[in-house]
This record gives structure tokens, C-alpha cells and sequence, in this order.
């Protein structure tokens, strides 16, 4: 009598069955559309600290905000004297390059954060009032759920009422 060694067709698709099994629960539990937009999230993040710094820093420089280079501070959409709502692609276009000109992003700023990126950034100041709030809408749950996460799409301020829920949540996450 011969004894063969190996494992049986049986045993072989009992054990690729259980380690699929475990593969698609892992996934479940990733969830890798998540993960996607968190590390979205998270760059636009640090794009959002990065230019409400060198904002900062642009008016210690200038003794006014980068949005009043070209004007006279009372051109903007919003109609109030020296306060900006730069949500038009041309305001924040003007606004990062007399930042850049200023020398206080890289040339290549715009180039290195994207289009994508800079246009789902809001910028909400007052020159007199020398205050910045710079904005954005989270994409991921735990970010839409962020404590921060609670700044009105319109002016910035923070009483928005966060639903939780990406889909339906307006509220803005802002660095003042």
C-alpha cells in the first residue's frame, strides 16, 4: 500500500474558498473608496494651512492682504468694502500669485497643489480687520465628522449644523 503525500482537490478548495472569504471582509472593512478620499482630504488639508500661512505671513510682509495687490479692495462679488469671498477661480488665481510674488509660496505652488485641488478651497478675510479664514468642503466621513467641520459655505462662519453625512453635509473645515 502506497502512501501519497499532497492534499486532496477537496481540501485545496475548502482552504481558497476561506482565504477569499477573508479577503472580501477585509475589503469590506477597508473600504478603499474611503481611504481614497481621505488622503484627498487630508492633502487639501495641508494645502488649506499652507495658504492661510503664508496669507499670514503676505500681510506681516505687505501690511495687506494678498487679494488687494491688484484693487482696491472693494471690487469683489460680495460687495463689502475690504472683505473677500474668493471663491471665483480668478480671485484665488490673483490672490496665490501675489503670495508667490511676494516670495512666500514656491513658484510652482499652483502648479504642485493642482487645479482640482485649488478650487475646492475657500478663502474668507477682511483686510481692516486683518483676520484669514481658509476653507473647505471634506469629502470622507471622519473628516465630514471632524469637530472642526462646522463653518458656513456662505461667510465662514461657524454656524453651520453638520449632518455627519458627506452626501448631504454643507459645513466647511477652516484654519483661522
Amino acid at each position: 500500500m502506497r502512501k501519497f503525500k499532497g492534499f486532496t482537490l477537496i481540501e485545496l478548495l475548502i482552504v481558497i474558498a476561506l482565504l477569499g472569504a477573508l479577503a472580501v471582509g477585509l475589503l469590506a472593512a477597508l473600504d478603499p473608496f474611503e481611504q481614497l478620499k481621505k488622503g484627498t482630504d487630508t492633502g487639501v488639508r495641508n494645502t488649506v494651512s499652507e495658504i492661510q500661512g503664508a496669507v499670514i505671513r503676505y500681510y506681516a510682509i505687505k501690511n495687506q492682504m494678498p487679494w488687494c495687490a491688484d484693487t482696491a479692495c472693494g471690487t469683489f462679488e460680495d460687495g463689502l468694502a475690504d472683505v473677500v469671498t474668493a471663491t471665483t477661480a480668478n480671485t484665488m488665481t490673483n490672490t496665490i500669485a501675489n503670495i508667490v510674488t511676494s516670495g512666500e509660496l514656491k513658484t510652482d505652488f499652483a502648479t504642485l497643489a493642482g487645479t482640482a485641488t485649488l478650487t475646492k478651497i475657500v478663502v474668507f478675510g477682511s483686510n481692516s480687520a486683518a483676520t484669514v479664514q481658509v476653507c473647505y468642503k471634506p469629502t470622507a466621513k471622519s473628516f465630514t465628522n471632524d469637530p472642526n467641520t462646522k463653518f458656513s459655505p456662505t461667510d465662514g462662519a461657524d454656524t453651520c449644523v453638520n449632518t455627519g453625512d458627506p452626501t448631504t453635509n454643507t459645513c466647511l473645515w477652516c484654519v483661522k
